[in-house]
């Protein structure tokens, strides 16, 4: 569990507009089942953590409409909401999308039951490809191919690079020049950076942060996990 004492008052954010110190949920390097990065607002030596289900109450308040207008997979009428603050460098985010997220997806997304919606939470402090490749999935989305574009991304996290983001365009059938000046000129760097204090805003610390109808779910959790989160707010949709 999170303890009290991490959530201090945050420090003035430095001029990178992402940039916050940072705690790193490493737990046993992977094997001892920490499954989140997380942020924090004060200094010193990082210590284990386990991912956890926050509280409803003001979270649920404080995140009711972070869908915004990022992109969006399924039924937009769907009863339960589902939108998680990813960054494409970070191995527990890459582990959720292989995973729990794909399970979601064909268990809720695709009968119509949940939508699933993505948004940038990159922690430049140890992921320093994470802004870069957040604004190529932007791109990616101009043109219409942002979930392709998405999975690329995580299934190639190994290979971040500003050259490949530019070849990977073109694999999936994108408009290169356009996706070139894109890139190349930051069009979406503001729009990451939105993403990122939005994210904060409503009281992510790490990553994968993920809400379910406004429920925030900290950490790569095992699909039966979310599963039983979904189902009670199914049941209160009454569905």
């Amino acid at each position: 569990m999170f303890e009290p004492e991490e959530m201090k008052p945050e420090k003035p954010q430095a001029p990178n507009p992402y940039m916050i110190p940072v705690s790193i949920v490493i737990a046993g390097a992977l094997i001892a089942g920490a499954v989140l990065y997380t942020i924090r607002s004060d200094e010193g030596a990082p210590k284990g953590q386990s991912a956890t289900v926050a509280e409803a109450g003001d979270q649920r308040s404080a995140a009711q409409d972070l869908a915004d207008d990022d992109p969006l997979l399924g039924n937009p009428d769907a009863p339960v909401a589902i939108v998680e603050f990813g960054d494409f460098q970070c191995p527990f985010c890459g582990q959720f999308f292989k995973t729990t997220e794909q399970e979601i997806i064909e268990t809720y997304v695709k009968t119509g039951r949940a939508k699933f919606v993505y948004r940038d939470f990159p922690l430049t402090s140890i992921h320093e490809e994470a802004p870069k490749s957040a604004e190529a999935s932007e791109c990616a989305d101009e043109q219409g191919k942002f979930w392709q574009y998405h999975d690329l991304l995580y299934t190639r996290q190994n290979e971040l690079s500003v050259k490949n983001y530019k070849t990977w365009a073109g694999e999936i059938g994108l408009n290169t020049v356009q996706f070139d000046q894109c890139l190349n000129s930051g069009k979406f760097a503001s729009e990451v950076q939105k993403d990122f204090q939005d994210g904060q805003a409503a009281g992510v610390r790490g990553t994968p942060g993920t809400f379910v109808n406004g429920r925030l779910v900290e950490g790569a959790l095992p699909f039966a996990q979310f599963q039983t989160i979904i189902e009670e707010e199914l049941r209160k949709a009454g569905q």
